[in-house]
């Protein structure tokens, strides 16, 4: 601590994110990357755009980029202007704490979730309370029917992988008409629904997803917000008088040319489905309880070995996977899906369970 810190920064308790290590010959499933790279259009672009042009300043707006992303979701009618860009869905999610979800009352979320919302809540200093997941490690909607100043959840749940079905969600959104609702889409496509279907219906619900997942562009850096107009102005308002030249002329080519390939989407989605459904009949066939996922990773814990156990071992291994330390999740690993020699390389490393 610093005697040149503010009070805030001597209170916050920062987002820890998935290791990063350098390890030869690591197989590495700890953080949710996407096994298959990005789509080769998405290269090309990119390199389309290094040239003398990179002296100019991107489009502070990302508006090609907002027209690809309601071109992709045009059976829903939504609109460019029904659209926000930006680095990364952490970024926001970031603006959408500080924009919509900071009022008098406290902010909903669950308490077994992605671990940057109380970070968010300490940084902005928003009063929050949480809704515990029920014993089978699910959202109960019921839960959020109480006063509050916004709601937000991510569906599938992270890190449990579980998906809330969208008359559910909907649900949420009908018994909180004056909250905001923020429904935190990172993993949809790998086998959910997503509520971007619901936002002309409902105009409370703010919905966020990222590239980072099934579209393989984590290194990319872009999120976008899909909700009414009044929302979305709110996010502007918000990066303007923060950044506003959040996403660089490389990122919106890339992210323009992910939405346009479909076909390297529909494949790439569908690999890490087979695969995951793969990995988990490998799991439970162990030993290992592995709840039901609709995002690419699984949530499994053995009966007979603590999770930090298992890490460890598997570590030893050259093999990386994530464990949280926290109440009623300890004994659980979240495990990325990864490439069929990968799960495989981890299915063996698990094999020494019996050795110990």
């Amino acid at each position: 601590m610093s005697k040149y810190w503010s009070a805030l920064v001597s209170e916050l308790k920062p987002y820890v994110p998935g290791e990063q290590p350098k390890m030869a010959n690591l197989v590495k499933l700890n953080t949710n990357e996407n096994p298959f790279g990005p789509s080769p259009k998405v290269i090309a672009a990119i390199k389309s755009e290094l040239n003398d042009g990179l002296r100019l300043y991107p489009d502070p707006e990302g508006q090609a980029l907002k027209e690809a992303i309601a071109d992709y979701h045009v059976d829903f009618g939504i609109a460019p202007s029904q659209v926000f860009v930006g680095n990364g869905s952490d970024e926001v999610l970031a603006h959408v704490f500080q924009g919509l979800l900071k009022h008098d009352k406290p902010i909903l979320f669950p308490d077994i979730t992605y671990s940057f919302y109380p970070v968010y809540c300490g940084l902005y200093q928003i009063e929050s309370c949480v809704m515990p997941l029920n014993d089978r490690f699910e959202i109960d909607p019921a839960d959020y029917r109480r006063p509050n100043g916004g709601i937000i959840f991510p569906n599938p749940n992270a890190p449990t992988g579980r998906y809330l079905g969208l008359g559910h969600v909907e649900d949420i959104l009908q018994a909180n008409p004056d909250s905001v609702v923020v429904v935190d889409e990172a993993y949809v496509d790998f086998g959910g629904e997503t509520a971007i279907r619901l936002v002309n219906q409902y105009p409370n619900l703010l919905v966020c997803q990222t590239l980072s997942k099934a579209r393989s562009l984590a290194g990319l850096r872009v999120g976008f917000a899909v909700g009414n107009e009044e929302l979305i102005e709110a996010l502007s308002r918000v990066k303007d008088s923060f950044n506003s030249y959040p996403l660089d002329r490389l990122a919106l080519a890339g992210a323009v040319a992910a939405f346009e390939d479909k076909q390297w989407f529909e494949d790439s989605v569908n690999g890490v489905i087979r695969e995951r459904e793969k990995l988990t009949a490998e799991l439970e066939k162990r030993g290992f309880e592995v709840l039901p996922s609709k995002a690419n990773f699984v949530f499994a814990r053995h009966p007979e070995h603590a999770g930090e156990d298992v890490a460890a071992l598997l570590r030893e291994q050259g093999i990386i996977v994530r464990h949280f330390n926290k109440p009623r999740i300890s004994d659980f690993l979240r495990i990325t899906v990864g490439t069929a020699d990968q799960n495989k390389a981890l299915i063996k490393g698990l094999g020494k369970l019996s050795e110990v």
